[in-house]
């Protein structure tokens, strides 16, 4: 039940951050007087972001921040009616894929229909630098402030970037003088305002790098007060291996660690769950800074590519196919993929979401058992085919997690909700696509199923699991929490009808229950839909 907020208490929440405003200690018989608002969200139950009880009461917004909550009255170029519905914080999204994306829906349509206010990119190895088209951080944000976006944009350096860039895609070591260069990037990244570093060590080339060669990079992440985010090198078989390599990489670095889309794959590693959580919790008691995120669905997203070994993937994409076109290595290759479809349940639980080739693309949406039946071919061969044929480039899906460890990660205090998906929009080229729901979904859907249909948590928690819990993960100074002097990135929901509407067959589909949302104090979606201003900033 939320609780009127009191004179005294409006004063002791109304203190500002800092001098940005213009406004000092002053009640609120004072604002009235000398400040018009640009806004005033008015009988809104405001959960501020912090593991306490909301209260009832007015925000009000000018120069894009948080000026003042309580009981606020008039003075204000537009006054909106709350009543019955939560104010939070925007939700962060922790874990994307977004970079490029944005590019093509500069609105962040999927995310700013959900409520999330920021995404963070550049995530499992993969950041859009160093590349031959940006070289860092600096020049790829040159490019992405040319436009206005609807969502605010941080982002990561992907390990698997530098090491391609610095020292190639092929499994060898890096010599002293690569690892050396690729330290001194990594230093002028975060001297830029990259928020840390990522890993995606079941992918290549990332995966080729060792331990140590990844400590040296977060030593320099750890210097800057950086975040390490970790999709592991193992999520199934030798999943508490991996987490235990991660440990060691943040005790030995000093570097506050992420651990990404935390899993146990497969049926034979589902009982897993709870000891990852035992080895968290004991990391965390040594001294480690560690949390880690997960989105709330039971199937993964990934190339098809993974069905091929670590050591086939080297080098440039014709030597993969060359490999794959070779009698004798594809036989190996064919060995190793049949054995994971195993582990899976089978191909029947491997959808294919993603071709680029014209006649490829009536496969999108089968599963790989459905389209080896309809090219009569097996599975294997029909992965083979399909690998050579797209130029190593097939997105997928796969079934394989459960229910109960979903809930159990999420429920869990050090747990936080991530899309691990990317920004899209049903309408234009990203249309097209056949992405995960987790893209327009995530949110809504830890509110809608996990918080009030099954009542993992109350909501003061989960909106802390949104909001401020990611910002402290990325030291972020001013957002994440409803405080004056913060900046004004609000959603306005109704806590009984938020839920997600996408699904695997038909996953362009925006969430209910979103009803507001400003971005750095811009209006941005106005009674559910798009206003037609953005005030999304690069962080």
């Amino acid at each position: 039940m939320a609780e009127k907020i009191t004179r005294r208490g409006f004063i002791k929440t109304s203190l500002f951050a800092g001098a940005s405003l213009g406004l000092g200690f002053h009640d609120i018989s004072s604002l009235r007087a000398s400040n018009r608002f640009d806004t005033i969200i008015r009988n809104g139950v405001i959960y501020n972001g912090e593991l306490r009880a909301p209260v009832k009461g007015d925000i009000a917004i000018k120069g894009g921040r948080v000026a003042a909550i309580g009981d606020i009255g008039t003075g204000a170029d537009r006054v909106i009616d709350a009543e019955g519905r939560v104010v939070s914080p925007g939700f962060i999204d922790i874990h994307t894929h977004t970079d490029a994306n944005m590019m093509e829906a500069p609105l962040g349509d999927s995310k700013i229909y959900q409520g999330v206010t920021l995404d963070i990119g550049g995530n499992c190895g993969d950041s859009p630098f160093p590349s031959k088209r940006w070289e860092s951080k600096e020049s790829f944000f040159s490019d992405y402030s040319k436009q206005q976006r609807g969502i605010n944009y941080g982002t990561l350096v992907g390990q698997g970037s530098v090491r391609s860039h610095f020292v190639g895609d092929n499994n060898v070591p890096a010599s002293k003088e690569q690892l050396v260069a690729m330290v001194s990037y990594m230093e002028s990244q975060m001297e830029q305002g990259a928020v840390g570093l990522s890993c995606g060590l079941e992918y290549v080339p990332g995966s080729y790098a060792p331990e140590g060669e990844i400590a040296e990079l977060c030593k320099a992440v750890a210097r800057h007060n950086g975040l390490f985010a970790i999709h592991m090198r193992n999520e199934d078989d030798r999943v508490e291996l991996a987490l235990a390599e991660a440990i060691r990489i943040a005790r030995d670095s000093g570097v506050r660690l992420q651990i990404s889309h935390l899993k146990a794959q497969n049926a034979a590693n589902w009982h897993k769950g709870p000891m990852l959580l035992k080895m968290i919790d004991e990391a965390r008691s040594s001294g480690v800074d560690i949390a880690f995120d997960r989105y709330p669905y039971i199937a993964f997203s990934t190339g098809m590519s993974t069905f091929i070994p670590l050591n086939e993937r080297q080098g440039s994409r014709d030597e993969i196919i060359a490999r794959l076109e070779s009698p004798e290595i594809s036989q190996k290759i064919g060995e190793y993929a049949r054995s994971r479809f195993e582990r899976l349940g089978g191909p029947q639980n491997i959808v294919i979401t993603g071709c680029k080739r014209e006649k490829n693309k009536r496969f999108i949406g089968m599963n790989v058992a459905e389209a080896s039946k309809l090219t009569g071919t097996e599975a294997w061969e029909f992965v083979r085919q399909l690998l050579i044929d797209e130029r190593v480039s097939v997105d997928i899906i796969g079934f394989a997690m459960t229910e109960e460890n979903v809930s159990m990660f999420l429920s869990h205090p050090l747990g936080m909700p991530a899309s691990d998906g990317s920004v899209y929009s049903p309408a234009g080229k990203l249309g097209e696509s056949m992405p995960h729901p987790r893209s327009y979904g995530t949110m809504p859907r830890f509110f809608g199923k996990y918080v009030r249909e099954q009542r993992l948590m109350n909501l003061e928690t989960a909106v802390h699991k949104a909001t401020a819990l990611p910002a402290s993960r990325l030291a972020l100074k001013d957002r994440g929490l409803l405080i004056p002097g913060y900046r004004a990135d609000i959603v306005v929901f109704d806590p009984d009808t938020i839920i997600d509407n996408a699904t695997f067959a038909d996953p362009h589909k925006f969430a209910s229950g979103i009803e507001h949302v400003f971005v750095n104090g811009i209006w941005t979606i106005k009674n559910g839909k798009a206003s037609g201003e953005m005030g999304g900033a690069l962080i």
